[in-house]
């Protein structure tokens, strides 16, 4: 496509966390309130922090129970009174996941909520998206636990923020005047969807002239454009950047290690989903901070209990401001742990040490040893010449890797490298097929996966 000449002027950070501020008021969205709560709840204590869960979920079962029926039938099943909600009660009640919100949605949902519903759908990058709808709500929450976690980077709202995230081929009108609002609110958007060499020549020289204090957008996209200044000599010169915020997709060790160098500012991840909400964020300190006022993880093994700190569970939350359409212990299809540590600033929110990705992003062995997706990248990534790669699991026999390579520095014997390099992880009865592709396109939602797999494992 060719390119849309951006504008690169902004406001001052006042006017425009005023206008914010306007904004969220005019849509009935307790934005700034929540985040003036967060900043003072974030220093209670881990057993303070619980009391306030309880509270909420009580509310929130109270409203399920009255507004929601696939809920309701849930909860008289297991017996609850949702006044007088007990943790040991709360874990009686069954988990949800994807399907139940696909198949009794429309039994999920309160659809004369205060404020309206809004209809949202996730990326379908892992198959049939899902369709779900929130509130005012959980609209503000989102954006003050987000504001909280900008406000550790040293930022404010209002200050200057450049988001590399997918955006529509063509605008509406509500694309139109979001647009404007985004730019009134001193926050400029380049298209993830569009990530050509010159494309992406064009993106630094915004970057450059707009001299943003944070950049936010999907790991892989972000990356991508950081392998492209490093590889052209064009440099990125921000001296406001103070943080590079990654979301959307897991961010592996030599993608910061790529956006620390070529940004010259620290990467602070962000974890969320749009059914579950956002979940944790990364603090200067290197911790993955859990929105523990408003957000219950549970990290459970196969049999659904909770596993220790330092091992391995499924992610299941529990969104306290989900009223709309409750997302209580639901599945998420991620795999994290816990840490051991607390917040070292003296928070009291929860700390995960680390996120793994989705169940379809590990790969199974024959044997049924499960491998985290770094163990064939690196393989891959370590070939030079290959610019672009995504490796498909079929069958714990079955390896298929789409390659995008640079044919200046491509040789045949490379081909084999990479398979034998597969084997040895996986052993030598294991079938390769290497498919030679012209471009690699991100998923629908804007994300890239390294590696998908088809195999379910428990």
């Amino acid at each position: 496509m060719p390119l849309v000449k951006t504008s690169t002027w902004s406001f001052p950070s006042i006017f425009s966390r005023n206008i914010f501020r306007a904004h969220e008021a005019l849509l009935g969205r307790p934005t700034f309130g929540y985040w003036a709560e967060l900043e003072r709840t974030q220093y209670l204590t881990c057993e303070e922090i619980k009391r306030l869960q309880l509270k909420r979920l009580r509310k929130l079962l109270s409203s399920a129970l009255h507004h929601c029926p696939w809920h309701a039938e849930r909860i008289r099943k297991a017996g609850i009174d949702p006044k007088h909600l007990t943790w040991d009660e709360f874990k009686q009640l069954p988990l949800m996941d994807k399907e139940d919100a696909r198949r009794h949605g429309n039994e999920m949902v309160w659809k004369d909520a205060p404020g309206g519903i809004y209809r949202y759908n996730t990326g379908g990058s892992t198959g049939e998206p899902l369709i779900f709808y929130f509130g005012r709500k959980r609209q503000a929450v989102d954006a003050a636990c987000r504001m909280r976690a900008r406000k550790w980077w040293g930022l404010e709202p209002g200050d200057r923020e450049v988001f590399l995230w997918g955006a529509p081929t063509e605008l509406n009108r509500t694309d139109k005047i979001k647009q404007i609002r985004d730019r009134l609110c001193n926050q400029l958007l380049l298209n993830a969807f569009e990530m050509s060499e010159h494309h992406m020549a064009n993106y630094i020289d915004i970057l450059n002239a707009y001299q943003p204090k944070c950049i936010y957008g999907y790991a892989s996209s972000l990356a991508l454009l950081a392998e492209y200044s490093e590889k052209e000599g064009k440099q990125i010169k921000i001296p406001q950047l103070k943080v590079v915020c990654t979301t959307g997709e897991p961010l592996y060790p030599h993608q910061r290690e790529l956006l620390t160098r070529i940004f010259n500012v620290p990467v602070a991840n962000e974890y969320g989903a749009r059914d579950a909400g956002l979940m944790a964020l990364e603090s200067p300190q290197g911790q993955m901070l859990v929105n523990s006022e408003w957000i219950i993880i549970e990290l459970l093994n196969n049999k659904n209990l909770p596993v220790a700190d330092g091992e391995i569970g499924e992610v299941t939350i529990t969104n306290l401001a989900s009223e709309v359409q409750p997302f209580i212990r639901y599945r998420t299809g991620d795999m994290a742990k816990w840490s051991s540590e607390t917040c070292q600033k003296g928070r009291g929110l929860n700390v995960l040490k680390e996120i793994s990705g989705r169940q379809t992003d590990f790969i199974i062995r024959s044997d049924g040893t499960v491998m985290h997706a770094l163990s064939l990248i690196y393989v891959v990534r370590d070939i030079p010449g290959v610019r672009k790669f995504r490796i498909i699991q079929k069958s714990p026999k079955f390896i298929k890797i789409k390659l995008v390579r640079n044919p200046k520095h491509w040789t045949d014997d490379k081909n084999k490298l990479i398979a034998e390099g597969i084997r040895k992880r996986l052993g030598n009865d294991v079938d390769v097929t290497i498919d030679i592709v012209n471009d690699i396109v991100p998923d629908k939602s804007g994300k890239y996966r390294y590696v998908v797999s088809h195999i379910k494992h428990s």
